[in-house]
């Protein structure tokens, strides 16, 4: 492959020109024409970002598969992209998570499928861009814009409530991003430009990096999402289809976080280092207290939703426990690890919360209800469907072996290099988790037999076991083995964290 081939363009804008082209040539009496061009375009783009892995120089911090052009030359706006290990993973999860939507949905959307499947390739393109852009204003066209095909995808496919749970969606995320376009503008002022990595370099004094930290905590907390802005992922994942809410938690709860790590540490590192108590504190709230929240519901797309919430709380809080880390040891070393634990949990949280919301879809198209009292005893008549969420289960527990105990450990470990208590205070979610999760296994997989409902259960099909068995190899595979991730993110991580040492007042 040539060294200038644009490869990140094509992977941005290869589902969305597919998504546009499946809309032009919609029709009702095309369906099977539908499916196979959805599935051609998503599995285009996941080779994509296949060959971005296979080419990415693992050894470097420097970003890779740059490309540069002028856009609005006026303000010196360029559509400027390039990755480097933090977005890597990220971009591979949403192309991979992508496909299996787009298998999933294959029988189980009636109405209007083309549109459909095109919300969903072309909010693939502009989350990839997402990761990609390294121009704030770019960014910010590819974050708001990801926001439009989520809004129709909740609000013409979801449930009952559907049109409320979109429009408090969209208000949340929209009005959160306002003030993030208010600190880019700023920055433009003070650097010249909107060339982010220039804005890494820039120095601001402590009362403009606090203004500046707050705007982009509003705009990424609402995203991730933070309590107390966490109060539409519930409405927004109980109306939406089963698709949309595999995008929501896999992905777009990823964006927030991702703008952390990408705006708020390295353009404002005192005043990170100076609010860390707060961001540490907001995280415990959710790793503790939407655990509890989780315990008591009875539908269980809103009890995984709850718990969504709760372990992006541990992502935040790997990435802001850095500061405490480097002033008890002097060291980066436990800093690292907490880093690199919470990206862990954002790939392993993309992989549990998909494969447990595919498995509540399975079994809403059969009997039509999320609530758990409606179901029991499913292990019966649907044993092998059974196993595997069963296995999700325990990986959302945090089980040793699976993916969701490798980035929480990792998280648990650096935070007692920071301190006992707070690591005391996190470490409580192995058992809310393991309580919520396992409390909701044991009431819709055993026991007897419920009702005559759960008695008439068939179990999977081939596309469902196709689409749960490839997401139990990928919780295992990274639980069973995380270096390849790992070693991809290492470089990326030290240099963030070097940069945020040093810039410090």
């Amino acid at each position: 492959m040539p060294a200038d081939f644009p490869l990140l363009s094509l992977a941005i804008w290869l589902p969305i020109v597919g998504g546009l082209l499946m809309l032009a040539t919609a029709s009702e009496q095309r369906v099977q024409h539908t499916r196979m061009l959805a599935l051609i375009v998503s599995l285009l783009t996941f080779l994509c970002t296949i060959l971005l892995y296979t080419h990415f120089n693992h050894k470097t911090y420097h970003m890779q598969f740059a490309e540069k052009m002028e856009w609005i030359q006026a303000f010196d706006i360029n559509y400027h992209l390039g990755i480097d290990g933090i977005s890597l993973p990220l971009i591979l999860l949403t192309s991979f998570t992508t496909v299996l939507v787009v298998i999933a949905g294959w029988e189980v959307i009636r109405y209007k499928l083309a549109q459909y499947m095109a919300a969903f390739l072309i909010m693939e393109g502009l989350m990839i861009g997402v990761f990609s852009a390294l121009d704030a204003i770019l960014f910010y066209v590819f974050w708001e814009g990801m926001l439009i095909p989520m809004f129709l995808i909740i609000g013409i496919w979801g449930g009952p409530h559907r049109v409320y749970a979109a429009v408090k969606f969209f208000l949340y995320t929209f009005l959160g991003s306002v003030l993030m376009l208010v600190a880019f503008l700023y920055l433009y002022f003070a650097a010249g430009s909107f060339a982010i990595l220039d804005l890494h370099q820039l120095k601001i004094g402590m009362t403009a990096q606090v203004l500046i930290f707050i705007a982009f905590l509003v705009a990424f907390a609402v995203k991730v999402p933070m309590w107390p802005v966490h109060t539409w992922l519930p409405d927004a994942h109980v109306e939406a289809p089963t698709g949309g809410s595999v995008i929501l938690a896999a992905i777009m709860l990823k964006m927030g976080a991702y703008g952390f790590l990408r705006f708020s540490l390295p353009i404002t590192p005192d005043a990170s280092h100076e609010l860390d108590w707060l961001m540490i504190m907001l995280s415990l709230i959710a790793v503790v207290y939407i655990g509890f929240v989780a315990l008591v519901q009875t539908d269980m797309k809103k009890l995984i939703a709850y718990s969504s919430i709760s372990h992006m709380g541990f992502v935040t809080l790997g990435f802001f426990i850095v500061f405490m880390i480097f002033e008890q040891t002097g060291s980066t070393h436990g800093a690292a690890m907490g880093l690199e634990g919470g990206l862990v949990q954002m790939i392993s949280h993309g992989f549990v919360s998909s494969a447990l919301f595919l498995c509540v879809g399975v079994l809403y198209d059969r009997l039509h209800s999320r609530e758990i009292s409606a179901y029991g005893g499913v292990a019966n008549t649907m044993p092998a469907f059974a196993a595997l969420m069963v296995l999700f289960a325990l990986a959302n527990s945090g089980l040793p072996g699976t993916s969701g105990f490798v980035g929480e450990f990792m998280v648990i470990l650096s935070t007692f290099k920071a301190n006992f208590w707070l690591a005391l205070l996190a470490g409580t979610t192995l058992i809310l988790g393991a309580a919520y999760t396992l409390w909701m296994v044991k009431r819709v997989i055993f026991g007897a037999v419920a009702n005559d409902g759960v008695a008439s259960l068939k179990d999977m099909n081939a596309r469902e076991a196709l689409v749960l068995g490839v997401l139990a190899v990928a919780v295992l595979g990274l639980g069973l083995w995380p270096a390849p991730v790992l070693d991809i993110m290492h470089p990326s991580v030290q240099h963030l964290l070097q940069h945020i040492m040093q810039s410090k007042l």
